[in-house]
Parts: C-alpha cells; sequence; structure tokens
C-alpha cells in the first residue's frame, strides 16, 4: 500500500541517523536537510545527543508521534523497532534502508516477514528493505548521490535494485533529464514495481502528474499487473521505458521443437513489453536517452491505435542542421539504418536559404553551415527547418566547439528556438569537456542533452518501433471458439497421463477451427489411399513419416515426389523408421518460407513467435515475440521488426509475401491459444507464402492436461 504518510509526510525519523556522512545514516540526514524538507525531522542515535545540528533521541521508545521512519540499523533490530513505531508511535510508513534479509539467508527472510506483518496489521507502508531509500519534491530519504534536479513534470524512475538506480541517475544529471520522483523498491516485500504503477495509474492527474516513468526491473512479480496498468498509463498519456534485466537464460526445458529451442523468459518479457506499449531499454544509457527523447515532446511521439494497418509515425522525417559534417553524416546513417529518414532539400526555399549561409554549405540534408557558421545561421536554418520545409517532421541539432569560441550565443539561439517551434527539436552538443559551462547553462534552462549522435538514432528507431498499447479486446471472427473447446476436451493424451503431441488430424481440425489454412495432405498407413490422394492433387508431393516428432532428423522427409513408384519405395522405407504410426502426403509447394510459434511460459501466458522459416529460424533465430491473445498492430510489429522484413517485402525482383494474411495467421493462432490453454508448445515450419496465398505444410502441438 502507498500512502500519504510515504509520500508527503509531515514528520520523518531517520532511526540510526549519524554525523558521519560518509554512511547511509548520516547520508540521509544529510539528503534530507540539503533537501529542504518543511516537516519535522527526527533522529534516534544511542551514541550521540546531536546529529548534523538535530537533537537525538536515544531510543524510539522516547519519540513523539511520527508519520515516517527510515531505519538504517542492521536488520536483526529492525522487526522491534518497527513494532515499537507502529504500535505506540503512530508510524504508518517505513523506509528500510538495512540489508540482511531474504536476499541474503532463510534467517533474514523471516524477520523481513516480521516487519511485513507488522505493516499490514497496522496499515503502514513500507519500502525495501535493502533499498538506497525514495526522493520526490517533499523529502529525499535517499543516501545516495547525486540528488537530480526535482521538477513535477520530470521523469518518475522506479528501480529494482538501488545501485543500478544510481548509476542510471548518473546518466540522466548529465544529459539534463530532471525527475519528479525516485523509487528505490529494494526486496519489494510489500511495494514492488507493478504496486508503485499501479498507484500511479489509480490516482494519475494529467494536469499535475508526471506524464513520463523509467523503470529498471529485476524481477516481473505480477506481468498481467504490470501490462494492465503500464497499458492504463499510456493510454492516458504517459510514455513508459523499461530495461528488464537477467532475462537471457531460457531455464534448463528441453527444447521438444524449435519453438522449444528459441522461446525463452527474454521471448515473454519482449512480449509484455510489446503488449503494453512499453519501449524496452537495453542499458543505462539507452534507458536516459528515450526518457531525453519523452522529454522533448512526448505526445508528438505517441502513435493512435490501429487495426488492420501498422499505426503510423508521427516523426519519420528528419532535417539535421550542423557545422559539422562527419556526426551529421553518422546520424544520417544511423537513422536510416533504423528505418527513419533523413529526406533531401532541394527547390526554391533551399536555395534561398543557402543564399544565407557562408559559401559552401550545404543544405542539402545534412544542413551544414560549416564551422565558421554564425549562431544568427544556426536560428535561420532552424526556422527553415520549422516553416518553409512541410517534409520535415523534426530537427536535430549538432553543435560543438573545437575550443576556439565559446558558445553562449549559439545556445541561446538554440534555446529561444526550442521554445518557439513546433516542431520538436533534439540538441546534440558533443563538446562536454571544451564548452562544460556553456552546456551546463543550457541545461539549466530546462532542457537536454544527447552527447551522442548514434545513440540518439539508436533510441529514437526503438520508440518509433514500439507500438501502442494493444486493444483488451479479442479478435474472434474467424474462430470458433466453443469446437476448439470440443476438439481439445476429446482429445486424449498418447505419451502419458498428462502430456502429447497431436496426431495431425487432431492439429488439422484445431486449425481449422480457428481460420489457418493448411496444405492439403492424406494420412494413412495403406499405400492405395496415398498413392489415389497423390493423383487426385496431382504431383509432385511430399512425404513424412508420422510419429516421430524430428522427422527431418530420422530421414523422415522426402521432397519433390513425381511418380507413385518413387511413392511407394518412400512409404515402404518410412514405415519401417522407429515409432512410425503412418506416413502423410502432402502435395509439393513453393514459396517463401516462414515460421510461427507459441511456447506456454508461467505467470505470462503463450509467447508467440514469428519470423522467417528454414535457416532464419533454425540458425540466425530471427525472431519476434507477442503476448497471446494478440492485435493485428502488434501481429504488425512482429512482423515489421524482423531483421529480415525486407525479404518479406520482395528483394531481388522476387515477390514479397500477403503481409495481412501473414499477420492475420498470427492473430487467429494467438487467439486459438487463449481458448485452448491446454496447448503448452506449437510450431508451424515452414508456412509457404506463394502470391496472396500463405498455407501451414508442417505444424506440431504439445498438449498437457
Amino acid at each position: 500500500m502507498i500512502n500519504r504518510e510515504l509520500l508527503e509526510p509531515q514528520s520523518i525519523v531517520v532511526v540510526g541517523g549519524s554525523n558521519n556522512q560518509h554512511k547511509p545514516g548520516g547520508a540521509i540526514v544529510r539528503n534530507l536537510l540539503q533537501g529542504g524538507y518543511k516537516g519535522t525531522l527526527r533522529i534516534v542515535n544511542p551514541k550521540e545527543t546531536q546529529v548534523q545540528g538535530i537533537k537525538v533521541f536515544h531510543d524510539v521508545k522516547e519519540l513523539p508521534p511520527t508519520e515516517l521512519a527510515v531505519l538504517v540499523i542492521p536488520a536483526k533490530l529492525c522487526p522491534d523497532a518497527a513494532e515499537v513505531l507502529a504500535r505506540d508511535k503512530g508510524v504508518r510508513a517505513f523506509i528500510i534502508i538495512s540489508a540482511g534479509f531474504g536476499e541474503e539467508t532463510k534467517a533474514g527472510a523471516a524477520l523481513e516477514q516480521q516487519i511485513l506483518d507488522t505493516c499490514e496489521r497496522y496499515g503502514a507502508a513500507l519500502i525495501g528493505p535493502n533499498c538506497i531509500g525514495m526522493l520526490n519534491r517533499h523529502h529525499h530519504s535517499v543516501f545516495t548521490q547525486p540528488i537530480p534536479a526535482l521538477n513535477p513534470k520530470g521523469v518518475d524512475f522506479v528501480s529494482g535494485s538501488g545501485a543500478t538506480a544510481v548509476f542510471i541517475l548518473e546518466s540522466a544529471v548529465i544529459k539534463g533529464l530532471q525527475f519528479n520522483s525516485v523509487w528505490s523498491i529494494g526486496n519489494g516485500k510489500q511495494i514492488g514495481i507493478e504496486d508503485v504503477l499501479q498507484y500511479m495509474d489509480e490516482h494519475f492527474d494529467p494536469e499535475k502528474d508526471s506524464h513520463v516513468k523509467l523503470l529498471y526491473i529485476e524481477n516481473i512479480a505480477n506481468p498481467d499487473k504490470l501490462l494492465f496498468h503500464a497499458s492504463s498509463l499510456i493510454r492516458k498519456g504517459c510514455r513508459i521505458a523499461a530495461i528488464k534485466a537477467g532475462s537471457s537464460e531460457s531455464g534448463s526445458r528441453a527444447a521438444s521443437s524449435h519453438t522449444g529451442a528459441i522461446a525463452s523468459s527474454d521471448s515473454a518479457v519482449e512480449a509484455l513489453f510489446r503488449k503494453a506499449g512499453i519501449v524496452r531499454c537495453h542499458s543505462r544509457e539507452e534507458l536516459t536517452t528515450v526518457g531525453c527523447i519523452f522529454h522533448v515532446q512526448h505526445s508528438t511521439l505517441s502513435a493512435p491505435p490501429s487495426t488492420l494497418t501498422p499505426p503510423p509515425s508521427t516523426l519519420h522525417n528528419f532535417a539535421i542542421v550542423t557545422h559539422a559534417g562527419g556526426p551529421g553524416v553518422m546520424l544520417t546513417d544511423a537513422l536510416s539504418k533504423g528505418g527513419l529518414a533523413v529526406p533531401k532539400l532541394e527547390g526554391a526555399d533551399a536555395e534561398e536559404l543557402k543564399t544565407k549561409l557562408f559559401p559552401g554549405s550545404s543544405v542539402a540534408n545534412p544542413i551544414d553551415i560549416l564551422a565558421t557558421g554564425t549562431a544568427e545561421q544556426l536560428g535561420i536554418a532552424i526556422d527553415y527547418c520549422e516553416h518553409r520545409f512541410d517534409n520535415i517532421d523534426a530537427i536535430a541539432v549538432i553543435y560543438g566547439t573545437p575550443g576556439l569560441t565559446t558558445l553562449y550565443e549559439a545556445y541561446e539561439v538554440l534555446h529561444q528556438k526550442i521554445l518557439e517551434c513546433k516542431k520538436p527539436i533534439f540538441p546534440v552538443l558533443p563538446s562536454l569537456h571544451t564548452a562544460g559551462p556553456e552546456v551546463a547553462e543550457f541545461l539549466q534552462k530546462g532542457h537536454v542533452n544527447f552527447s551522442d549522435e548514434v545513440t540518439l538514432a539508436t533510441a529514437l528507431t526503438q520508440m518509433m518501433h514500439t507500438p501502442p498499447p494493444a486493444p483488451p479486446e479479442i479478435e474472434l471472427f474467424g474462430v470458433d471458439v466453443p469446437k476448439i473447446r470440443d476438439v481439445i476436451s476429446n482429445i486424449s493424451c498418447q505419451d502419458g497421463p498428462t502430456s502429447s503431441w497431436l496426431a495431425p488430424e487432431s492439429v488439422r481440425e484445431l486449425f481449422s477451427c480457428a481460420g489457418i489454412p493448411m496444405v492439403p495432405e492424406q494420412v494413412s498407413t495403406e499405400l492405395d489411399e496415398l498413392t489415389a490422394f497423390a493423383e487426385k492433387v496431382g504431383f509432385p508431393v511430399v512425404a513424412k513419416v508420422v510419429g516421430p516428432v524430428h522427422k527431418s532428423d530420422v530421414g523422415g522427409v522426402t521432397l519433390n515426389i513425381r511418380t507413385t513408384e518413387h511413392l511407394a519405395l518412400e512409404f515402404k522405407r518410412m514405415m519401417q523408421i522407429e515409432g512410425a504410426t503412418g506416413v502423410m502426403v502432402q502435395k509439393m509447394l513453393r514459396g517463401t518460407e516462414l515460421f510461427i510459434g507459441a511456447k506456454y511460459e508461467e505467470r505470462f501466458g503463450h509467447v508467440v513467435l514469428c519470423g522467417l522459416g528454414g535457416i532464419f529460424v533454425e540458425v540466425l533465430k530471427d525472431v519476434q515475440s507477442g503476448l497471446a491473445p494478440l492485435s493485428y498492430t502488434e501481429a504488425f510489429s512482429m512482423i515489421r521488426s524482423l531483421k529480415g522484413y525486407k525479404i518479406l517485402q520482395g528483394t531481388r525482383g522476387q515477390q514479397g509475401i500477403n503481409e495481412k494474411k501473414y499477420a492475420e495467421i498470427i492473430v487467429r493462432l494467438s487467439t486459438l491459444l487463449r481458448f485452448a490453454t491446454e496447448i503448452k508448445e506449437i510450431d508451424i515450419n515452414p508456412l509457404l507464402a506463394d502470391g496472396n496465398n500463405i498455407v501451414a505444410v508442417d505444424a506440431r502441438i504439445r498438449i498437457e492436461k
């Protein structure tokens, strides 16, 4: 629970506060005093009479009633102190800095549980234990530095790691990013990251509250709660970016299919963030850079939801104004690589701009005003981008110094243009050493600085590829839910009491219920039936053994069978393969190989994967993930985020695939999974795309009952 006493306490006691500012107890007192805390500050220390100018109480029993207690004492002393404070002194919020609890030993976990029981009994909020504290505009109850500039429109930052929070703050402060609040949840015994988001969501005031949330997550305890409240905040106009650390290990699960080999906890995280509309970051620099982009103009980057078409980007075409050619070229390359554009500027307006710059300047885009370009010319170039070039959505300004001149005038022009222009301006001021004072003054005016142009482009790309939150409605059109349940309920597990790979006819029946097209096929133990089917659909055909899961590994797949004699030979051979229960014959098709798979992840649900088939999934593992059930927006985002997406569009004279049809199959499969939770693993590899048609050629489904 999060209450007023935690956020806006009228009185605070630091239990373990000291004069030694190099220790947590002393540093917290210092930060509270320097932060201008306006309430009553009390200290408990049995060995001191005065701490940093404040009279000291020697025991918590001596305290008058107090609202918030910050505990910086040994773990073994915390439960008794918490009991006295909550029972006798009216404390209704605790921030426990102390370590040595559940993160270390079972005995520590027991102490932690005692504190939680006390808080629950008296209705008190609990942050920690094992954290750096929390700070907002009312109190700075942290023992670390730096203390960032605080602003009601600054960033709300929530971290599952105290040390990492400090490093992220370091990265942010250098960029000029301001904060509204910082939450270090530590062990999160009562209040976790999901709980903080819930409070921010349920109490959100669009006029007063921050619209930007940054998260550092080490454990997602409640994926549904995170998804619900993050999506809700984003729909209310907020932007959220997050790092999820510790997702690289897939665990000890046996890989029984391509999906099993690829799906991991990281796939689930990627899928959850995509569904929520959270921008996924992978480093401190990327997270704080995204935060700065949100700060520049978060509303400009909001993309409206869509159904059958991908969401449009509101920032696509960039103008680059610079006095250094190299960084302008690197930014152009990085933006283009990420799918953003730096369009050529030409025509009468471009020629007119050129006359206002020094000879040798370029206006083609990047607009290079040369190293000798003046502050006035910088302003003129920005004005043309704002008012005269209609094909420009945003402006990046790269402006540093070789150490020969001061930049106060140029940065003042940039400051004024940021205030005046409707198009967002992204300042790239690289001279942090030679122009440190000038950059510092610019940041003090409330701006941010992207000191590296490629990092800026990478963050912009990641944001543009993040879809809006998925709609809560499930796409049911064309999916026969009652029939799906009927099919599942009539399936008996063959491999054991709880688990089974489905027979081909059951797979086909489920796909028919979901409207997923499959290539014509016949399964039989009789050669005459298979021969008749092959003659009906026409040679060439494909023969596959039925029974073994990995058909190719046991020589159970033969392509391009053109005669009845060849089919008879392959039938005889395959029926002798160990575990064979029959042979499947399919019409031989050609086209672009695609892949769709899904795996059930504990707590997350079904993670759906898509990508190109063949070597792309087997070796390169070029896949994207989404969390079932999926919307069309999510499906399009998954497809367009593939590294091999250009192949799907069509390259070197080859026809592209029907992208809408591919997205439709992904969505239909995710709906099937939503109503067939018994399915734990599914592998469709390949789907063959030929012109406007896409059909499933080979599919495996494992269920558990």
